[in-house]
């Protein structure tokens, strides 16, 4: 058995037993997580993601006949892919809590329903990848597609209100379920179909789960260029396409580890984060603006021959995204609107 096939079935036992306890600590609990408890258990499923990235910098070999320093590289990268995709999935998380209010979902289901939409999440980011980076290796001008999506979404991310892309009754999925069945007038029933007087009745919980199916399908299709932006940077001839799906793939999965139980964190302190769609939004368009300027030489070397500078503009954004959204007080950001 090689290293590379090590690293997988280690990233595999890695990630099932931190979903296990995750989903273990978020389902045994008498009433809802609190903050700092839910705070402290995704600081160390974070830790876990990155310890794992150093253990790819410690202990990955060196591509044979390659002058490059492939475990540095296949770190930077991971790093820089996992930071872009958590800020990403902390924004999807955002939109879940949103959606939870809006139809009045019961505190008692929400855990459920957030479990199947990661797992959903899950499940297409993967497909999204393998479709993504196969396509970019056969075709290498999609990436410049790529780069304009990133551009626009990171456009649409600032511009669009919030509740403008989040209203569920406005959700196609939403309309036509809806329409076929009737739903079950009972919001807090936990079970997905229902029968009453006879007939077949769909419950709230089903269109929420529509409506997070859904947007975990947009939320795919953003995130599978970024990561793509990441990862095809100046790696060419450097990476196979079986280590870069590596690095896209544990970098992705490992971004939504965890979010169990940062959803009960983020529900008590979401004015920390208002300043993170910005934040996320200028690195998207800083990915997609690389991607497009990579048909120019000089830029593509300089970033092939300085990989770290991605991931110290990721970092650097996240960050002062914090401290921005920490040192700006929301009423004086609201007064500021208004205006």
């Amino acid at each position: 058995m090689n290293t590379h096939t090590l690293f997988w079935f280690s990233f595999i036992a890695v990630y099932l037993v931190v979903f296990a306890i995750d989903m273990y600590v978020t389902s045994h609990r008498k009433g809802e997580i609190a903050v700092a408890t839910a705070l402290r258990w995704t600081a160390l499923w974070i830790s876990i993601a990155l310890l794992y990235g150093l253990a790819i910098y410690l202990f990955y070999p060196q591509n044979e006949g390659s002058t490059e320093k492939t475990n540095v590289i296949m770190a930077i990268k991971y790093v820089a892919g996992y930071l872009t995709e958590y800020s990403l999935s902390v924004d999807n998380l955002f939109v879940f809590i949103m959606i939870f209010s809006l139809m009045g979902v019961h505190p008692d289901n929400q855990p459920r329903l957030l479990k199947l939409g990661i797992l959903l999440s899950i499940v297409l980011r993967i497909i999204f990848i393998l479709v993504g980076m196969g396509l970019v290796q056969r075709f290498a001008w999609i990436i410049y597609i790529f780069g304009a999506i990133l551009i626009w979404t990171a456009y649409k991310m600032v511009f669009t209100a919030e509740d403008e892309h989040v209203d569920p009754t406005q959700n196609i999925l939403y309309k036509q379920a809806s329409r076929m069945f009737p739903v079950e007038p009972d919001p807090h029933n936990p079970h997905f179909f229902t029968r009453r007087d006879g007939k077949l009745h769909i419950t709230t919980v089903t269109l929420v789960f529509l409506v997070i199916g859904s947007t975990d399908v947009l939320f795919a299709i953003d995130s599978i260029p970024a990561i793509i932006g990441v990862i095809k940077e100046g790696a060419a001839n450097v990476l196979t396409l079986e280590e870069e799906n590596f690095i896209a793939i544990t970098s992705n999965v490992f971004a939504v580890m965890g979010l169990i139980s940062l959803f009960f964190g983020l529900k008590g302190i979401m004015g920390m984060f208002r300043f993170l769609k910005h934040g996320v939004s200028f690195i998207l368009f800083f990915i997609g603006v690389k991607m497009l300027l990579g048909v120019v030489p000089a830029v593509e070397h300089f970033f092939k021959a300085h990989s770290w500078v991605s991931l110290a503009v990721i970092i650097s954004t996240l960050l002062l995204s914090i401290l921005l959204s920490a040192v700006i007080k929301e009423g004086k950001d609201e007064g500021a609107a208004a205006h």
